[in-house]
């Protein structure tokens, strides 16, 4: 239930706002706006304020603001001053771009709103690092700090997932700068080597990079699991599996995963007193393959995370900068994968749809105010970008025709705009299927 509110929370606010920015800049042209709606199809409610009817619809995933034009429908001579398309070309391009720029305002206002006070970041230290990982075979170890990705410093971990992510899909390579101890050194990372020259969704975890530091010490155990069942409590420490010392949790999980139906001798530690079980890992099926599961997490070290927090006080003038610039560099590296999924090196995997954003929003929510805040704010600047790209039927498209326009002298002829409308609608519904498909692919995924 809060996936649904919160994403019916999320696309209102963030429509709403699109097609208001629409509708102001149409009212301050002098155009007459005859609809306002939120949603499509059918309309649940509707009342009239001024010349507007103001419409809830069924489908929520859009809106529209409909302006009186006579390419349209008849208009009456005392109104024909007020049409759209009698227009300055310069207005109807205020009035298209319009929308997206009150996407990327509200993603400043938003992002000035969480910045603000006092805040906690994750500094750039390395607290696991993947076996048969491409960090781990680039040499990186836990302890160390990232501070730049090829050219591009970092000191968090916010701005190095970042830079990750361009690196695989922008820079075709990957060199990272860490400091251990007082020294710097440069690790080439081999992405060939591990299939990492595409961006998808599972690139990152596949670098093999986590602040986490996970020693090999159990979290309470799920009720009904192996691990449960086999007497394994929280606070367990685990020492060796059959003779072979476990030094991190991710060794187990892959000493667990390459067994499944086979017993494990383990050793193990509870309250300074060594013990011993056998465990036989349950079979289960992940990307296709059979792998053991237990039913057991890790206990972070909680007092490595303290260490590597850092918090921070930020005043209103300090949130403001920081804001509109969290927000210019989403767009640039929006563009940017954009341009690189058609060249290829961003897969098109990375497409999400409905569930995918329902399901985000959800998880934001549970997290608290502040994450579905900036979530919302990020998926703002999506808005606001894809809005842009030049796409007929897409606020971009307009901003073309307007242009063409405005350089000819006169509208396009009608034809165009049928056969754009055409191409623009045969596009969205591509993409629109495409992240369907992706949606129901990581929904049945898990």
């Amino acid at each position: 239930m809060m996936t649904v509110l919160a994403f019916l929370l999320v696309i209102g606010v963030l429509v709403t706002v699109h097609e208001y920015g629409h509708y102001l800049a149409a009212r301050a042209c002098g155009v007459k706006v005859l609809t306002f709606s939120i949603g499509f199809g059918r309309a649940l409610y509707t009342w009239r304020r001024g010349d507007t009817d103001w419409t809830l619809s069924l489908i929520p995933l859009g809106g529209y603001v409909r302006m009186l034009d006579e390419r349209e429908a008849p208009v009456d001579d005392a109104d024909r001053a007020r049409a759209f398309n009698n227009r300055a070309p310069w207005q109807k391009m205020l009035i298209a771009v319009a929308g997206p720029a009150a996407n990327l305002l509200l993603a400043v206002v938003l992002f000035f709103a969480v910045m603000q006070g006092e805040q906690t970041r994750l500094l750039s230290y390395v607290g696991t690092v993947l076996p048969q990982s491409a960090a781990a075979a680039a040499g990186i170890q836990p302890g160390d700090r990232v501070v730049a990705v090829n050219a591009r410093a970092v000191s968090d971990w916010t701005e190095l997932r970042g830079a990750l992510s361009d690196a695989i899909a922008l820079d075709g390579g990957m060199t990272l700068t860490v400091r251990r101890g007082t020294l710097d050194q440069r690790l080439p990372v081999n992405l060939a080597a591990f299939d990492l020259q595409q961006l998808d969704e599972r690139s990152l975890d596949r670098i093999g990079l986590s602040p986490l530091r996970l020693p090999a010490v159990l979290a309470e155990p799920i009720a009904g699991g192996v691990a449960a069942r086999a007497g394994l409590k929280a606070g367990d420490q685990l020492l060796e599996a059959d003779g072979k010392p476990i030094r991190s949790w991710p060794e187990w999980v892959n000493y667990v995963q390459a067994r499944p139906g086979v017993a494990i001798r383990l050793l193990y530690s509870r309250g300074g007193e060594r013990r011993q079980l056998l465990l036989t890992p349950e079979r289960a099926e992940q990307k296709g393959r059979e792998v053991g599961r237990i039913g057991a997490a890790a206990r972070p070290d909680l007092a490595w995370m303290r260490q590597i927090s850092q918090t921070v006080t930020v005043s209103p003038s300090q949130a403001l900068p920081q804001a509109i610039a969290r927000t210019a560099s989403l767009v640039t590296s929006s563009l940017r994968m954009i341009g690189a999924m058609f060249a290829g090196s961003v897969s098109l995997e990375a497409l999400s749809g409905p569930l995918t954003i329902a399901d985000y929003a959800g998880k934001s929510a549970g997290m608290g105010l502040v994450p579905l805040i900036e979530f919302m704010a990020l998926i703002s600047v999506s808005l606001g970008v894809f809005n842009l790209l030049p796409v007929p039927v897409l606020d971009g498209g307009h901003l073309l025709y307007h242009v063409a326009e405005w350089i000819r002298g006169r509208p396009l002829p009608d034809r165009v705009y049928e056969i754009g409308q055409r191409l623009g609608m045969a596009f969205i519904m591509t993409v629109m299927l495409l992240a369907l498909f992706n949606d129901f692919g990581r929904l049945f995924a898990g």
